[in-house]
This record gives C-alpha cells, structure tokens and sequence, in this order.
C-alpha cells in the first residue's frame, strides 16, 4: 500500500500542475481584474487600464443604472428568463419522455428524436435573417414572441439531456404505473417527473445562463426600446466618437452579478446533470 502511494506522488507533476494553475488564474481572475478597475475609475484616470486607481469613483453603477433604465431592463430579462425556464421544463421534459419510451416501438419516435438533436449543429447565423422575417410576419418581434422562441431553440440540446436521463429509469415503473391503472399522464407527472429533479434543474441553470447572456437574438428581433433586455442596454455608453468604458464596465458588472451568483451557488447540478445525462444517448 505504502509503494502504491509513492509511485503516485512520483508521478505527480507538481510543477505542471504550477503552471497550469497559474495561467488559470490569469486568464480567469485577469480579466476579471481588469472589468473591476476600469468601473471604479474616474474618466481622467484610464490612461492604463491595469493601474490601481486613484480614486474609487461608485457613482459609476449609479450612473450606469440610471443610463441603462436598469430595472425596466432587468425586469424584461427576468421576465423572459423565468417563463422561458417553467416552460422549457415543463414541455421539453414531456416531450424527451415520450420520444425516449417510445423510440424502440416506433419508428416515428426515433427520427423525432434524429431530428431534434440534428438541430444542435444548425448555427443561429444561418437562419438569423430568415427567422426576423418569419418573425415580423407573426408579430412575435416582442418580449413574448421571443419567449416563445427561446423555448423553441433549446428544445435540441434539452431534449438530448432530457432523453439520456430518462433512458438511465427503469422501464418497469411505467409498467407498474400502468398495472395500478395510472394513465401516461399520471405516470409522467406523479413518478417520472419528480425524478428527473437533476436533469431539471440542469437544464434549468444552463438555459438561465443561456437566455440572461444572449445578445444576438434579443439583437435582431427587438426593435421596440422598451422590450430590450439588459443585454442591448450596453449600447447606450457607446458614442459616435467616444465610449464611456468606465460606465460600460460599471453596466456590465451590473449585468454580470445575477448570473454569477446562480453559476457558483449552482454549479454541481450543472456538473452532475450534464454527466448523467450525456452518458447514455
């Protein structure tokens, strides 16, 4: 036992480890760093960007939360966040649960399920300019109609996560439910869906830190000032010929610390739930 743990810590590359350590925290806390500094500064102080600043000047996140009109904004992205989860949840959870128990009856199920993971290597880009279209003409260019849509476009990826777990619960309490008399729906509601607790709550966390960070989207199809997220909001410190990085940078901590909080506090769900469910496809 005692030779077993020697050649571990023989093969141990400390200073590997080192280095990969060190750049970690370069490229994670140096940015990090550098977002803080710059939205305490005064504007006469942005000569060097690394410096400590001088003076801390807080009246930056004032100024950013009014120039923003942050509480609208935030209001419609916690708006979009929130409907876009309960429902995403609820259906695309249904839907995983019908495609993975039926899959090996029936043929339709198995090209349901082909056809909704093929949609993950489809690039927004690509039917960017098609959907604003499509979108204007059934007047969902608004806060609601992008709800909606943001539903629609995580369907690929949840039903991916949602159909591996399911696969990994044994077959044989649907057969109980069914013996007992419970319909598919009471089967689904009263003994599947409560365990599927991790993989909802997975696929919770990651569309919430989807739809809180997505600019493009929001970009393209809300054209209405008063429906923008707090995403677009960050235009407002860019000028025609200067940009008020100090403002921005207060603007975009604003935004930041929402979503930050969820991650850390978080985080082993995300880990957990992605790794049962990647498992078995």
């Amino acid at each position: 036992m005692e030779k077993t743990t020697m050649k571990v810590k023989d093969k141990f590359n400390w200073p590997m480890t080192i280095l990969l350590i060190a750049l970690s925290v370069i490229f994670i806390l140096g940015p990090l760093y550098i977002a803080v500094v710059i939205a305490v500064k005064d504007p006469s102080d942005m000569a060097n960007v690394l410096s400590w600043p001088k003076v801390f000047r807080w009246q930056n996140f004032a100024d950013a939360w009014t120039m923003t009109n942050y509480p609208q904004k935030f209001f419609n992205t916690f708006f979009i966040t929130v409907v876009n989860l309960l429902f995403t949840i609820l259906s695309n959870s249904m839907v995983a649960y019908a495609i993975t128990r039926n899959r090996g009856k029936s043929r339709f199920f198995n090209m349901m399920y082909y056809y909704f993971v093929s949609a993950m290597f489809i690039p927004f880009n690509v039917i960017m300019l098609p959907l604003v279209k499509q979108a204007s003409a059934f007047n969902l260019d608004n806060i609601y109609g992008i709800t909606f849509l943001y539903i629609i476009f995580g369907l690929p990826m949840n039903i991916f996560l949602y159909t591996g777990f399911v696969k990994s619960l044994p077959v044989a309490l649907d057969e109980a439910a069914y013996i007992d008399g419970a319909t598919p729906f009471q089967t689904f509601f009263k003994i599947i869906f409560p365990l599927m607790k991790p993989m909802s709550a997975t696929v919770a966390i990651l569309s919430f830190m989807w739809t809180w960070n997505d600019f493009l989207m929001p970009l393209v199809l809300l054209s209405d000032q008063k429906d923008q997220t707090l995403q677009l909001a960050q235009y407002v410190f860019k000028g025609q010929f200067n940009t008020q990085y100090n403002l921005a940078f207060a603007s975009y901590l604003l935004v930041l610390i929402p979503i930050l909080l969820v991650y850390i506090f978080c985080q082993k769900w995300i880990i957990a739930g992605v790794t049962s469910g990647a498992v078995k496809a």
